[in-house]
């Protein structure tokens, strides 16, 4: 009989991008057996950002499924298409979460070995990471408190537009000076235009004020914001 292979630990971690290219939110880096097994085969890629750990778990990147699936567990911070990234099927057998059937499409020919989990190990860590909110900086409180006043609000829906994105804004030495703004956090949203029109899209660049809490500033923020409509207030895109 053939010994079954030896079961991993999965670990969540999350990082801070450093590339001023990047997606602004932390990344959540999976480890196994506390390796970054990612970073030695595609080592310019990012894991999904922490945004995509919102919501109910069955949506989350690694979540198991009735039947395999394909996952893109790590990208470049240009695209896909340009750079390649780095894809794994997550399936359940038994008692076991197995990632497999590895394929990079980077120009790195090399993939990390077939890992088997413990099935209760595994789907306990996703909802543990979720809650985990001692990584942040106050700028990503601020911004992640903000989203998420905006959304349960529904003012935006009330003027006719959709809140689009709301982003951290990081203090980044080697973007250039053209790009460089103070710490704070990004607001997007579009609104319909008049009829055979393109739709109007419009920003919020607000400043993070190191003086008040970051619930505070969530708070004011979104009063600001929610005061009137936000076409008004907000600058226009092009």
């Amino acid at each position: 009989m053939t010994d079954r292979p030896r079961v991993s630990t999965l670990t969540l971690e999350y990082r801070i991008p450093q590339a001023w290219t990047a997606d602004p939110w932390a990344e959540v880096r999976p480890l196994v057996d506390g390796v970054d097994v990612l970073g030695e085969v595609h080592p310019g890629g990012m894991a999904p950002g922490c945004r995509s750990w919102r919501g109910p778990g069955e949506s989350w990147p690694l979540a198991v499924a009735a039947v395999p699936r394909r996952v893109l567990i790590s990208e470049p911070t240009c695209t896909v298409g340009c750079c390649g990234g780095l894809y794994v099927t997550v399936r359940r057998e038994g008692d076991r979460v197995i990632w497999d059937a590895w394929e990079n499409t980077s120009d790195i020919d090399a993939v990390p070995a077939e890992v088997h989990f413990d099935a209760a190990q595994y789907e306990a860590e996703p909802a543990r990471a979720a809650a985990d909110h001692s990584w942040e900086e106050p700028v990503d409180t601020v911004a992640r408190l903000l989203e998420q006043t905006l959304v349960d609000s529904g003012g935006f829906e009330r003027w006719g537009c959709v809140l689009t994105g709301v982003r951290p804004r990081r203090e980044e030495s080697g973007a250039p000076e053209e790009l460089a703004l103070p710490e704070g956090v990004d607001v997007e949203f579009g609104a319909s235009a008049a009829p055979g029109t393109p739709a109007c899209s419009y920003r919020y660049e607000l400043p993070l004020a190191h003086d008040q809490s970051p619930q505070e500033q969530a708070r004011r923020l979104a009063a600001r914001i929610l005061a009137d409509d936000p076409r008004k207030s907000a600058e226009r895109g092009a």
